[in-house]
């Protein structure tokens, strides 16, 4: 009523012989009037609309001025004021923090189709060819496509046990290079990169690091792989404000493009060269079929309804490169120091080995599925340092209620599987690495992801494709590495444990340990 009469009275005094002014105010009048209208029905079709409690932001930016580089701490402290969901401001955008297996589970299965789709930070964007990759991609036709190129000709038992040649000579040549620094101090999450980056490459290409420049070579494809995985994980204004997008004021695009057209050339050149390969020699020549053959038979085959192009074969290759070297090294670099804080373990996984494989063998894939506690201790290692502690965020692409809160369309919401790993109301003594809880009855647990209580590799449709073979390399490294060698601290150094958060989770101080041989026969180091 305040309102109509203002109206009314502002109408009166403007049409006492002011024409034109009144054709001013009719034209503002409309506009407000149709403004309130519209403002009116939102908020009554808004009614039941309940956000999430959460800290109180400043004016514009929100809460991000108040959040902590260690993300994943962070967002935990914060459940225990806030409950395990939460909203954080975060400049125009609204994120979701999810911390509780039941509400991990209401967003992961339950409105599994909702949740299906991603909040493509810019940096991603540039890194995966305009989000043309599996990780990245909105859920529909062109993500199934993906997802099936990636499960059924990639990363099925059957293409894992074709390549399984490549992954064992390449673990082979790292337990003879760490034979040959024997008592040296060695950076073990350097040497698990090279090692896991040649058998991506292999897998991918057929391809292989070696000769005098495998070292520097490798170490220029970390510090690449650091510093994309540091910028996926870097809190970007352009992300949190659409509209400045185009100044990109803290330059995160600049340096993404540049990384981007480092890996795309390498990319081109290699695809160039095994092109002409296959025409000069035929296929099948080099040490079994890689995925990269794969990938260009399927690309030459086509499908008219949803072809797979050039653009997603290079976006398939990165995600692999990206993102199977630094999760991979990083777990079994964390297995092996959480060991050496706790000798009695890495004791119980030796005799292990050498009941099953024996001192006078070397281990091949085929002795892990026997090595039980093995298992338990990377299943113990992915529960205390999940490689991605808060997954990749999830979007909902429509509003819905989670824990009888509604998450709007357009959300960024994250699931701190770190958080729910640690919950103390979940698991007893969370801090503490205890392989021996995943024994027993307990060692139902798996990767699956339909246990809300343990979910490393995420859920639903949009779990991580390459499982398994993370499980196979994580699980096949770690065990040659303790079969062969006892590891110990250079003299005068401590253990540090802490982390350092980024999409990827990492050691904050590098593993440098000294490697001693375990198996009497020399020979079988040179295998």
């Amino acid at each position: 009523m305040v309102i109509k009469s203002t109206i009314s009275e502002l109408w009166s005094w403007c049409c006492e012989g002011r024409p034109i002014l009144t054709v001013t105010v009719t034209v503002l009048i409309t506009v407000l009037s149709a403004l309130l209208i519209k403002k009116l029905k939102k908020y009554a079709a808004n009614s039941n609309f309940r956000l999430p409690p959460g800290p109180r932001g400043l004016p514009v930016v929100g809460n991000l001025l108040s959040l902590d580089p260690d993300l994943h701490v962070y967002f935990s402290e914060l459940t225990r004021t806030y409950g395990p969901i939460l909203k954080l401001k975060l400049g125009n955008k609204l994120g979701i923090v999810v911390s509780s297996p039941s509400m991990a589970k209401e967003v992961l299965k339950d409105h599994d189709t909702i949740f299906a789709n991603r909040d493509v930070p810019v940096a991603a964007r540039v890194i995966a060819y305009g989000g043309s990759d599996i990780v990245w991609t909105p859920h529909g036709p062109e993500w199934r496509m993906l997802r099936r190129v990636c499960v059924r000709e990639m990363l099925s038992n059957t293409s894992l046990n074709a390549v399984y040649g490549l992954r064992r000579r390449e673990i082979r040549r790292t337990v003879s290079r760490l034979y040959g620094n024997t008592g040296k101090p060695v950076n073990v999450g350097e040497e698990m990169f090279l090692t896991v980056l040649n058998v991506i490459t292999s897998m991918l290409w057929g391809g292989s690091l070696r000769g005098e420049g495998r070292s520097s070579i490798g170490a220029e494809f970390r510090q690449v792989v650091g510093e994309i995985t540091e910028l996926l994980g870097k809190p970007n204004v352009s992300d949190f404000f659409p509209g400045l997008a185009r100044f990109d004021l803290q330059g995160v695009k600049r340096q993404m493009d540049g990384l981007f057209l480092r890996f795309d050339r390498i990319f081109d050149s290699i695809v160039d060269q095994r092109v002409r390969l296959d025409r000069e020699e035929g296929e099948g020549e080099s040490e079994g079929t890689d995925f990269l053959q794969i990938l260009l038979k399927l690309k030459e085959e086509g499908d008219s309804k949803m072809p797979f192009t050039m653009t997603h074969l290079k976006a398939l290759l990165m995600d692999m490169v990206v993102g199977g070297t630094d999760t991979t090294s990083n777990t079994v670099e964390y297995a092996i120091a959480e060991m050496m804080q706790k000798p009695e373990t890495m004791r119980k996984a030796q005799e292990e080995l050498e009941a099953v494989v024996g001192k006078d063998n070397i281990v091949e894939e085929t002795h892990i599925p026997g090595l039980h506690y093995l298992d338990a201790v990377v299943k113990e290692i992915l529960r205390l340092h999940p490689a991605l502690p808060l997954l990749v965020p999830h979007c909902p692409s429509l509003s819905c209620t989670v824990g009888g809160y509604t998450i709007p369309e357009g959300a960024r919401v994250f699931i701190n599987v770190w958080a729910i790993h640690r919950d103390p109301s979940i698991w007893e003594n969370p801090s503490e690495f205890d392989p021996e809880r995943f024994l027993g009855a307990a060692s139902k647990w798996d990767y699956s992801g339909n246990d809300f209580n343990y979910f490393p590799f995420g859920s639903g449709r949009r779990i991580c494709a390459g499982t398994p073979m993370a499980e196979r390399m994580v699980k096949y490294s770690l065990a040659s590495l303790l079969h062969s060698f006892n590891w110990s601290l250079p003299q005068g150094a401590k253990l540090d444990l802490s982390e350092k958060f980024g999409i990827v989770l990492k050691k904050a101080t590098p593993l440098v340990a000294v490697p001693m041989p375990r198996l009497s026969n020399p020979q079988l180091y040179m295998q």
